[in-house]
């Protein structure tokens, strides 16, 4: 059972291939305009090529299962969800827009702490420290779902975590080294990725 896009259904594939390459496009051109402004003074740890790496390495499996591995296809409302994975791709996309907007200068794709910076708590980051993380994950999910396989949702969401979490571990150390006490009381009272969750 091929998925939704690929299935030669009129206009569904187009629809897929503007959300799948403005979502790609947005994340090229915001990485290459926030860039630590001095790299080699950043606190990455190797996190931001690990992050980058798990996502291909979740993509690639994704696309690989869902044409590979059609038993795993999800075999009911596949039109209902692949609408509904294309409007949680939009809805991630705005939401890591978004909270990039928010935390303004200070939001670079290498961890790295500017001198001055202090805890934002503004917009999104009132409730969740990694808002634009979320933002990512969400898209990840509507992709899963626009691809209608559980293998693919699985994949995505396996690799993601991982680069997600090493990241957030190296962020929030560099963080709190940085920027010390307030960050500690911002952390006791916040989620890190969804409200009053986790």
């Amino acid at each position: 059972m091929l998925p939704v896009p690929f299935a030669g259904r009129w206009g569904y594939d187009a629809i897929f291939i503007v959300t799948y390459a403005v979502w790609l496009l947005f994340e090229f051109v915001t990485g290459r305009k926030r860039k630590s402004a001095d790299p080699t003074k950043a606190r990455d740890r190797g996190s931001f090529r690990f992050l980058l790496a798990m996502i291909w390495a979740g993509l690639a499996l994704a696309f690989t299962f869902c044409f590979g591995l059609q038993q795993a296809a999800i075999p009911w409302m596949r039109t209902e969800l692949f609408f509904v994975g294309i409007v949680l791709m939009w809805v991630g996309i705005g939401l890591r827009y978004y909270a990039m907007r928010v935390l303004g200068r200070y939001f670079t794709f290498q961890v790295d702490v500017h001198s001055g910076q202090t805890v934002i708590e503004a917009g999104p980051y009132r409730h969740i420290r990694h808002p634009s993380y979320t933002g990512a994950l969400i898209t990840v999910i509507g992709l899963g779902l626009v691809l209608g396989n559980c293998a693919s949702i699985l994949a995505l969401l396996a690799c993601i975590s991982v680069g997600y979490a090493y990241r957030i571990h190296v962020e929030e150390t560099a963080l709190v080294s940085a920027l010390g006490q307030p960050y500690k009381e911002y952390m006791t009272r916040t989620a890190r990725l969804v409200p009053f969750v986790l």
